[in-house]
Parts: C-alpha cells; sequence; structure tokens
C-alpha cells in the first residue's frame, strides 16, 4: 500500500478542535491575569471564577457558531467576525451574572474592559499565527487528506481545479477515475486518469484514499448507487458532488412522514435557533438604528411635509413571510402614490419622483422607515427586497423559482442590491440576476454573510447609480 507520505495528521477535525478549546480556556485566563497585572490589581479568587465563567460561556457560544469545525476552507475574517460575536456575548454573559449577582462593586470595570480587548487579541492572534502555520505545513504536502475523484464531469472538473489551485486547504487530488475512453476527457487531466471505476473502487479498499468524491450526473442514479455499495467496504470518506438539482435545494434536509423518509427540497432556512438568532439580530440592529437616527428621521419628516403634499409616510402592499400580504413603510418620495393593481417601476429622471424624492432614493434615506417593520415582525434587516404585489405576479410567470425569495422575511438591504442588481428591472434578465442573488442568499445564510451585506450596503448606499 503506496500511502501519501506528507499526510502526517488524519482525522484532524476533532484533534484539533480539542487544541482549539484548551488553548482557547488558557488564553481567556491568561487574558484576566494580565489585565489584573496592567492596573495593579490582585488576581483574586473571584477573578479565577469569572474566567472560569467566561471561558464556560464562550465555549459554548463558539460551539454554536461552528467555530471548532475544520477551517481549511474558511476565509480568516469569517474566523475573526465568530470569534468577535462569540466573545462579545460571553462577555455579555459575564456582565449579566455580575448585574444580578450584585458583585459588579466587586471588580474593577477596567481590568473587566482590558480582559476583553486583550482576551480577543489572544484569540484572534493565536489563531492566525495557527492559520498561516498549518497552510505553510500544507502547501509543503503535510497535514493534506488524499482525495480521488470518480466521473470527470463539468462539476468534476470545477472540483479538481478547485484542489490544485489551493493547496492551503490541504486536500490533494491523486486521481480519477472514469470509465469512458480517455479521448472523451478533458485533455488537461489525461496524466491524472489512473483507470476506470473498478479500478478506483480496488484502490478505495487498499485504503489509498481519504477522501472520495463522486461527479457523477444524478441521471446515472444506478450506477452511483453501485459505487456507494462498493465504497461502503472502504474505510474513505464518500462526497457525492451535487448538480443542478441539488444546487436547487433550500436548506434540504432529511425528513419523514411516519416511517416513509424524505427530503426537503424548498425549506425556510429560519427555522428553530436560527429563527431566534435572527430575530435577535434584527431587534438589536432596528433599535439602534432607529435611536442613532431619530434627529435625521424628523428632519426628513419635516423636509417632506413642507416641500409637498401629501403624507410623510407611503405604505404599500408587498408580499412577506411564505407570501403574506404586509404594509411596507417608505418616507413618500413621489406625488403619487400607486397601491393598485398597476404599478409602474420608478425609472431614471421619472417625473412623478419630487426633487427632494430624488435626493431620498439616491441615498436610500427613503427606506428607513422600514426599521418600523423590521421591530413589527413584517421585515428583517437583511434578506430579498419585498416587491409590489402587482410585479410578483407578472414576474412568477416568467422567473423560475421567483416565489422561492419569499420562504424568508423581506429586508431593507439583500445580497442582490450590494452586488449590483438594485433599482428599476425593465427587462426579465435583470429580475432573473435579482432572484439568483436572492437565492444564493437564501441558501447560505450566515450572521457572517449578513455582516457583510450590512458592510458593503454602508459603502455603497451613496455611490449607487441604479438608485433613483
Amino acid at each position: 500500500m503506496d500511502r501519501i507520505k506528507g499526510g502526517i495528521i488524519k482525522d484532524n477535525s476533532n484533534t484539533f478542535g480539542s487544541v482549539y478549546r484548551l488553548v482557547d480556556i488558557c488564553i481567556i485566563h491568561a487574558s484576566i491575569y494580565l489585565a489584573t497585572l496592567m492596573y495593579q490589581q490582585d488576581y483574586s479568587r473571584e477573578y479565577f471564577m469569572l474566567a472560569l465563567i467566561g471561558s464556560i460561556g464562550f465555549a459554548l457560544i463558539a460551539e454554536s457558531f461552528s467555530l471548532y469545525r475544520s477551517w481549511r476552507v474558511g476565509a480568516f475574517a469569517e474566523i475573526t467576525f465568530y470569534t468577535l460575536v462569540s466573545w462579545s456575548l460571553a462577555g455579555a454573559l459575564v456582565v449579566v451574572g455580575l448585574f444580578f449577582t450584585k458583585m459588579s462593586e466587586d471588580f474593577s470595570r477596567v481590568v473587566l474592559g482590558i480582559w476583553f480587548l486583550v482576551g480577543f487579541t489572544g484569540l484572534i492572534g493565536w489563531r492566525a499565527v495557527f492559520k498561516k502555520f498549518l497552510h505553510s505545513m500544507r502547501k509543503r504536502g503535510l497535514n493534506t487528506r488524499s482525495i480521488a475523484l470518480f466521473g470527470l464531469s463539468e462539476k468534476g472538473i470545477r472540483l479538481a481545479r478547485e484542489a490544485q489551485n489551493n493547496p492551503e486547504i490541504g486536500y490533494k487530488l491523486n486521481a480519477i477515475y472514469d470509465d469512458r475512453k480517455i479521448s472523451r476527457l478533458d485533455p488537461d487531466y489525461h496524466y491524472m486518469i489512473k483507470g476506470d471505476v473498478a479500478a478506483g473502487v480496488e484502490a478505495a479498499r487498499n485504503n489509498e484514499f481519504d477522501v472520495i468524491y463522486i461527479a457523477l450526473p444524478i441521471q446515472a442514479q444506478h450506477r452511483i448507487q453501485g459505487m456507494l455499495e462498493a465504497f461502503g467496504d472502504t474505510t474513505a470518506t464518500v462526497h457525492v458532488v451535487p448538480d443542478l438539482f441539488m444546487y436547487c435545494l433550500m436548506h434540504g434536509q432529511m425528513a419523514h412522514l411516519g416511517n416513509v423518509q424524505t427530503i426537503s427540497v424548498y425549506d425556510n432556512p429560519m427555522s428553530g435557533g436560527i429563527a431566534v438568532i435572527k430575530r435577535l439580530e434584527d431587534i438589536v440592529l432596528s433599535t439602534i438604528a432607529l435611536i442613532l437616527l431619530a434627529i435625521p428621521l424628523l428632519a426628513i419628516s419635516l423636509a417632506i411635509k413642507c416641500t409637498s403634499r401629501g403624507p410623510i409616510i407611503f405604505k404599500q402592499d408587498r408580499y412577506g413571510l411564505n407570501g403574506r400580504k404586509i404594509k411596507v413603510w417608505k418616507f413618500r418620495s413621489m406625488k403619487v402614490m400607486e397601491n393598485s393593481e398597476v404599478v409602474t417601476q420608478a425609472s431614471k429622471d421619472d417625473p412623478r419622483i419630487t426633487k427632494l424624492g430624488a435626493f431620498l432614493r439616491k441615498t436610500s434615506l427613503d427606506e428607513l422607515p422600514q426599521f418600523i417593520n423590521v421591530l413589527k415582525g413584517d421585515m428583517s434587516v437583511i434578506g430579498p427586497r419585498p416587491h409590489a404585489v402587482t410585479h410578483n405576479e407578472t414576474y412568477r410567470k416568467l422567473v423560475s423559482y421567483y416565489m422561492l425569495r419569499h420562504k424568508v422575511k423581506p429586508g431593507i438591504t439583500g445580497w442582490a442590491q450590494v452586488n449590483g442588481w438594485r433599482g428599476e428591472t425593465d427587462t426579465v434578465d435583470k429580475m432573473q440576476k435579482r432572484i439568483e442573488f436572492d437565492l444564493e442568499y437564501i441558501r447560505n445564510w450566515s450572521l457572517w454573510l449578513d455582516f457583510k451585506i450590512l458592510v458593503f450596503t454602508v459603502l455603497r448606499s451613496f455611490t449607487d447609480k441604479n438608485a433613483y
């Protein structure tokens, strides 16, 4: 058996996860000790108990954000974000505990502040060093996992390129197996073809691979089933690379009706604990926004009232979660208030838009009242933008999967908007692109993705050429 020499660490997810947890605990305790030294305080038993609470709280919260999973393919910015969120929540847990036990006066606020900063720096710093160390090892062929690809299809080629172009993730493509003649396969990968599927199964039985990827089309379900049965006689980890059908799944998962197993194809990702996290995110962000924007909201309201006739707030029917109608609030920016079966989208130099309204729409300030919709629970801060009811009824007939965007609450801003698909959708192609980004957001939702959208929205709100 010719084993990959560089793969010196196997099954490393659990090993490194344990190391991460142990190092985190040590850093949290060391940082509070350093904080007491820096402020010339005694490191008492009480501070030790505080660090214990903080470390336990951080470990539990970090676990819920999957911070201890394998981050071979994770961006370091995402790791930093979830570390900050976990440490902030752990800090909040400590503060709440001190408040309810009436022990806050027994601890120096300066020490606690230094502890938070030093602790965060340590938690991020050691991860940065360790990640760089692992990347360096993997580029030299160490700490790798040997993988084999079965089926050199289009999706198989994409997977092969990903593995070859990113050696730092530690997955080394060692062999490709395909039953077709080599003349029918991509010539760029002829040198990696090691034989047909039967040869690959035999190699897998000899433990030559750690991970196997099956990239056959879903139409070849009988062949895939046969391969899965054959790989059941190996210890390799087996993945089936999804094709177009599988990409259409929205948080698909195993379910059952009685004793019959099913797969949910279209499902709402915001359920259970995730729904609670998303709702807390909305409440916190909208509350902070309304407090910070109280004076601008008042100023805009007065300006609208003084420059044109009509109400300050325009409420338009839109589809919300699961297609239920909601009233979306906006600052009135037009001389008309269309909310009937025929609604004409705003266009460039639209004569219906007031002078003040043009500025509000260009800077997205007309959307600010929707933070009230968020507090009410009708909307989220981030999600697919709601369309007028008449536009929904038109485009659901023209764009595939259009109504799936209503599996989550609509948002004030969204993934499509920060990627340039904002404004008038005067062609079906434009709406198609918007829907693609909306569905991508739903499939890949995370707090990190919401954070990126929020940052991009702030940076681009005043420079968006499609806002009018």
